[in-house]
């Protein structure tokens, strides 16, 4: 495992988060985005995911960025607000080292602390590609709900999507207090 530090992003932070995320829109199938969205368009996520109350954090070694993890609506309508889905990127040459688990960690704790109880990984083609994150999500508890199969199509070919999901501080043994 390599020694980060693991802090909120900041908006001088969206030049390298933008770059990490158009590698993984270009080369894998964690996200599905077929174009990499700009800076601008990176910069009007990220304060819509704080204006949200939710974290949005970043790994640093050095003062290089690493990955960045950040957690939003899982669902737009009210009744879903205590459930956040989770995204982690890492740079390529970060991805293997144990960065993942510290990003997510650190993720949720920062979610349970703001009173989030459900955290949902959507996986894009968890039994291929991306099954470097089914395994990051497994090791931290997250347990399978469901397979969509061949709902996407990118690379030239069909995706499945995996949902994940683990509960959060006092899950649903009593009502959010939100």
């Amino acid at each position: 495992m390599t020694t980060a530090t693991i802090r909120p992003a900041t908006p001088t932070d969206i030049p390298a988060i933008a770059t990490i995320y158009a590698q993984a829109v270009l080369h894998g199938t964690a996200s599905w985005e077929l174009d990499p969205p700009d800076e601008a368009e990176m910069l009007r996520r990220f304060e819509a995911i704080l204006a949200g109350g939710y974290p949005y954090l970043l790994a640093e070694r050095g003062g290089a960025v690493l990955g960045y993890a950040y957690a939003g609506a899982y669902r737009p309508r009210p009744a879903y607000r205590a459930t956040v889905e989770n995204s982690i990127y890492l740079a390529p040459a970060a991805q293997g080292l144990g960065l993942g688990s510290l990003l997510l960690d650190a993720l949720m704790q920062e979610c349970t602390k703001r009173g989030f109880r459900q955290m949902i990984a959507v996986i894009g083609d968890g039994t291929g590609a991306s099954v470097g994150s089914r395994r990051l999500h497994e090791k931290a508890g997250f347990r399978l709900i469901g397979v969509a199969e061949r709902v996407g199509f990118k690379h030239g070919r069909w995706l499945d999507q995996m949902l994940m999901q683990k509960e959060l501080g006092e899950g649903d043994r009593s009502p959010p207090a939100f």
